[in-house]
């Protein structure tokens, strides 16, 4: 139920709406092509993923000694429905306002998909990891259908002329989440008992002293390091295509308003379906080659959309047909949408696999950094390319992401990473 509550913040916030809104209302700088904009937007994501960089690991550090998973799910959770409802006073021209709430919004809820994972290990055995973290990614594209399918049939298109309605998707994100989420802090329970804290500590230098064992203790894990490293390159890729794939649609497809609500149905229901079948095929096949499988679906997609303008140009010249791009566009997103929920879920999954019980939080928090570095990286990255190459061009970058991805992956060892875990639990 928590994948299924910030999942609205994901599509409304970071990927459907606000960015269009910042980009285009907000920023408003069509004279180039909102290339400042979509730099802004950049920066801001980056900030707040530097922030989760910084905070993560030893957040999950003191969440594994003091058994307080759910105590920082719950502030981060409270935090992002307060600073994601104030997002309803960015006018047009109240740019930083809009940086400044974007970052701490963003923080907020992406400090929180850490705690939310760090809860994964406790929900079933290894075996069950691949389907328990598929059914919740699947449950997070529902929520994201409802939340968005809700603010476009209400409150209509994030353009100026719309504004006075628009601006409530602030608002609305953050009630959708308050209120959906309620049942995770109502029933799942937190596994583990509490540690008692030494004379003269305090809980933030236990989480650096309990950061710099693990950090000794990582040669341990290294098949989990490795696919950290791999992760790093996937998400990095996937950040942009989260951040920018509306944008996409909206600056280089050109498409129709009502085109726009077709491809966000088509996301969802593809990358809940993809989420939830590659979940049962993690199960079958292992979790590498689901994961690597996963990140050769993207390649592929990356390539379709960087080409549908050309893809529509041939398919004219051969039918005779005048088809506009945003058609072939939708097909595309059947793709990528198949894409994004599985490869998500499988990466995860292999980071509950490749963790012990005692160090779940610890190591969600490194997949967290890990996965926020990447997003600084991505995002930034995108954001320099695009005010160089424009936004079509640059998003090769990510096929180049994936590639690289792929390549790390094939030298994590999985039968050895779970060999680690169940070697560290007995003490060897």
């Amino acid at each position: 139920m928590f994948d299924f509550a910030n999942q609205g913040y994901t599509l409304l916030i970071t990927t459907v709406i606000f960015p269009v809104l910042f980009t285009t209302v907000i920023v408003g700088d069509v004279e180039n092509d909102y290339r400042l904009g979509n730099l802004l937007w950049s920066v801001a994501l980056a900030i707040s993923y530097m922030l989760v960089v910084v905070t993560g690991p030893v957040f999950g550090a003191i969440m594994d000694f003091s058994a307080a998973k759910k105590k920082f799910l719950f502030a981060s959770y409270l935090f992002t429905v307060v600073t994601t409802a104030m997002l309803y006073f960015v006018a047009p021209g109240y740019i930083m306002l809009g940086v400044v709430l974007m970052v701490l919004s963003n923080f907020g809820y992406a400090v929180g998909e850490n705690f939310i994972a760090a809860f994964l290990t406790d929900l079933g055995p290894p075996e069950d990891l691949g389907k328990i973290s598929a059914f919740g990614w699947s449950m997070g594209y529902v929520g994201g259908l409802v939340a968005t399918g809700f603010v476009i049939a209400f409150l209509g298109d994030p353009t100026l002329e719309n504004f006075a309605r628009i601006r409530w998707v602030g608002p609305f994100t953050g009630v959708f989440f308050l209120v959906t989420a309620i049942p995770t802090f109502l029933w799942v329970k937190e596994r583990g008992a509490a540690q008692v804290l030494r004379s003269g500590e305090t809980y933030v230098r236990v989480g650096f002293r309990r950061l710099r064992e693990t950090m000794s203790e990582i040669g341990q894990f290294r098949d989990l390091a490795v696919l950290l490293l791999s992760i790093f390159f996937s998400m990095a890729a996937i950040y942009i295509i989260i951040t920018f794939a509306f944008i996409y649609g909206e600056q280089v497809i050109r498409w129709e308003p009502g085109v726009q609500v077709y491809m966000f149905v088509i996301v969802q229901i593809t990358a809940a379906i993809g989420a939830f079948i590659f979940g049962y095929i993690q199960d079958r096949i292992g979790a590498k080659k689901t994961y690597i499988s996963t990140m050769v679906l993207w390649t592929a997609g990356i390539i379709l959309i960087y080409a549908t303008p050309q893809i529509t140009a041939v398919i004219n010249r051969a039918t005779g047909t005048d088809l506009h791009p945003q058609w072939i566009f939708l097909f595309v997103g059947v793709v990528t949408g198949v894409s994004l929920g599985s490869s998500q879920s499988a990466g995860r999954a292999m980071v509950g696999l490749f963790s012990p019980d005692s160090k779940a939080s610890e190591f969600f928090g490194f997949w967290g950094l890990s996965g926020k570095l990447a997003g600084v990286f991505g995002v930034v990255g995108l954001g320099i390319l695009q005010s160089w190459f424009g936004l079509q061009v640059a998003i090769l970058f990510c096929a180049v992401l994936f590639i690289v991805s792929i390549v790390v992956a094939l030298f994590v060892d999985e039968k050895r990473g779970l060999r680690a875990v169940t070697e560290y639990v007995n003490g060897r």
